[in-house]
């Protein structure tokens, strides 16, 4: 038995061991992984760097509240067939004409495995992941139009994520393999930001990541600044040339950092940082 692919990161995409293993584990029992985490973690990042990583193509399913379990196998377009047999359309004839593959079916039929991204699954009404238990786990389908039974090819990487905005069916949740992605620690973080931006003064960073995790501290806060928003915040302190003794004062408690739109994206959280930033300064 020839022993399946490992992930061992990318020199793009900081993986800690736990999340390595986590997509090692999914490879080897060949069930899906289920990330949650934080938005702006880089859940949907990991498994373009997956692929990226195995040397698979990636295909990826975003779900909206709108989208049925069934899209991701097949779509049949009957009122296009209506249409073109009003019109005495020869493609009438052959009912494959107006069947639509879904990226299910796009994936098990590929001539080589693939990771397929089923990404942000909680968005979708609560019954889409019970739609998909026996597609996933038996890997095949029926196309009732067609009388024809799909089946996998080459058993696809499956990657799901979700932000916990809704509880997942527990028989769901027992077929695949999980992992939630912590918040990186400083360290971690200072990984990805080298990533990023590999040339970044060692001031400036430290300074950076100070001023952020005390922003994430604040009790109260409606959101808490991701990964992806302190990226976007470095990159215009960068841009506007914001010198590393900006992120500072001898109590920290009394500055807003600058360009503060960047981590906190609403009216309220920005509000209560200066109402408390106003407090420190008026206790002293």
């Amino acid at each position: 038995m020839q022993a399946p692919p490992r992930f061992e990161g990318t020199a793009g995409y900081v993986a800690t061991d736990d999340l390595k293993l986590a997509v090692n584990a999914a490879l080897t029992l060949q069930r899906p992984l289920l990330i949650k985490g934080e938005p702006g973690t880089g859940k949907t990042m990991l498994a373009e760097e997956v692929a990226s990583a195995l040397d698979r193509p990636l295909l990826q399913w975003h779900i909206k509240s709108t989208t049925k379990a069934q899209q991701g196998l097949y779509e049949y377009d009957a009122v296009s067939r209506l249409r073109d047999s009003q019109l005495g359309d020869e493609r009438v004839r052959d009912i494959h004409n107006y069947i639509i593959k879904g990226v299910l079916w796009q994936a098990f039929t590929a001539p080589e495995p693939v990771v397929l991204l089923i990404d942000e699954i909680d968005k979708a009404d609560i019954e889409f992941p019970n739609d998909l238990l026996r597609e996933l786990d038996r890997m095949e389908f029926y196309v009732y139009e067609t009388r024809e039974m799909v089946t996998a090819r080459h058993r696809p990487l499956v990657i799901i994520t979700s932000n916990n905005e809704k509880e997942l069916p527990d028989a769901f949740l027992r077929r695949c393999f999980f992992h939630y992605i912590k918040f990186p620690d400083k360290e971690t973080m200072a990984d990805i930001v080298r990533v990023h931006f590999p040339t970044l003064k060692q001031e400036l960073l430290a300074n950076a990541l100070q001023a952020f995790y005390e922003v994430r501290e604040v009790a109260g806060l409606k959101k808490k600044p991701s990964t992806s928003e302190f990226l976007d915040w470095l990159k215009l302190l960068l841009a506007e040339d914001i010198p590393p003794e900006a992120l500072r004062s001898q109590d920290r408690k009394t500055i807003v950092p600058p360009l503060h739109g960047a981590l906190l994206k609403n009216e309220q959280d920005i509000h209560l940082f200066e109402r408390l930033v106003y407090m420190s300064r008026t206790n002293r």
